[in-house]
């Protein structure tokens, strides 16, 4: 067991055994009900943790990647031959989901290495453990950990050249997250734990405070805001309800029935609508269509009724103040 996999198995892991295989690789493979049974009840009978992980606000199904996992000769071969870009490429997910090879690899070595080893391998006895659980860098006893050298600027007003040679020093800091242009890690510089950022010395365009020479630059997580849609019709309710294309009315109607069969899977639906809208054919998308173009002419009516009586309206109010002068001059 490698330095760096020791971390991954709870106290007393290592010395369990395997249960028998609850069903054939096959049927795991090609039946989703089967697999998904058999994995809550693997953990069950192993004593962990199980969960569905949520990357960039959708459930991954773990099916999937199992199956290209194990298409590929299994976690330890996916590792070793490098392919968890070519695996997380299968789900397409959006550009905002940074880091998404070291994610998949995490979540598949907590929830679906064991259940691997039994099923795919049909290993049986003590639970094993991988080779390689994170390799961050070329030397296997220090996958936890990297060297950061941080060099702070001296804050006095005039710098001393006899001691400005010895500014520089190197700590030992803990990789907590990887991103496309570096780490997250924590230094502990005595008893203070620096949280921050380390960049890769190769990327152009990334503006760094005058302050922080170093590699490392303070980071504070923070909520993100989201911005409040305001439409016409807040402040207006007489306003008329705009246009949906025919796309939206495909996907209410094919939402509201997948609501009812899967009531636990919402996180699936825009995908498996879009799925569903690519394989009509073109009559059938021409049937909403329709209903898109016969909304928008909908809209254009009643656009039109709403501002020849916001005209009225305006005309009138602009006659009345006449009205009453003429009344007080009468």
């Amino acid at each position: 067991m490698s330095p760096g996999s020791k971390k991954i198995f709870k106290a007393g892991m290592e010395n369990k055994h395997y249960p028998a295989p609850l069903a054939s690789h096959e049927d795991a493979v090609n039946n989703p009900s089967v697999f998904w049974d058999t994995l809550r009840r693997f953990h069950f009978v192993m004593g962990t943790k199980f969960m569905i992980p949520v990357i960039g606000g959708k459930e991954l199904d773990l099916q999937v990647l199992y199956v290209e996992t194990t298409s590929r000769g299994g976690y330890d071969k996916v590792v070793a031959e490098k392919k968890w870009r070519e695996v997380g490429s299968v789900f397409c997910f959006s550009a905002t989901t940074t880091s998404a090879s070291f994610v998949l690899k995490k979540h598949y070595l907590s929830l679906l290495y064991h259940y691997e080893q039994v099923h795919f391998f049909k290993i049986q006895g003590p639970v094993s453990a991988p080779a390689v659980a994170f390799p961050l860098s070329s030397s296997p006893s220090k996958t936890e950990l990297a060297i950061v050298e941080y060099s702070p600027k001296p804050t006095r007003d005039c710098p001393d050249p006899s001691t400005e040679s010895s500014s520089s020093f190197s700590a030992n800091g803990t990789i907590e997250g990887k991103f496309d242009c570096g780490y997250l890690v924590s230094v502990q510089l005595g008893s203070e734990v620096l949280h921050g950022v380390l960049y890769h010395p190769d990327q152009q365009g990334l503006s760094k405070p005058t302050q922080y020479d170093g590699a490392i630059v303070p980071y504070t997580p923070g909520r993100r805001r989201r911005r409040r849609r305001r439409g016409r019709r807040s402040g207006d309710p007489s306003y008329p309800k705009p246009n949906r294309s025919g796309y939206n009315f495909f996907f209410a109607e094919k939402h509201y029935k997948l609501k009812s069969l899967y009531p636990n899977r919402e996180r699936e639906f825009t995908k498996m609508i879009g799925q569903s809208w690519s394989s009509l054919s073109a009559e059938e998308r021409m049937v909403y269509q329709n209903i898109g173009l016969k909304d928008k002419e909908r809209y254009r009516r009643e656009l039109k009724e709403y501002k020849d009586k916001l005209k009225l309206r305006q005309e009138a109010m602009e006659v009345e103040p006449n009205i009453k002068a003429q009344d007080v001059r009468d």
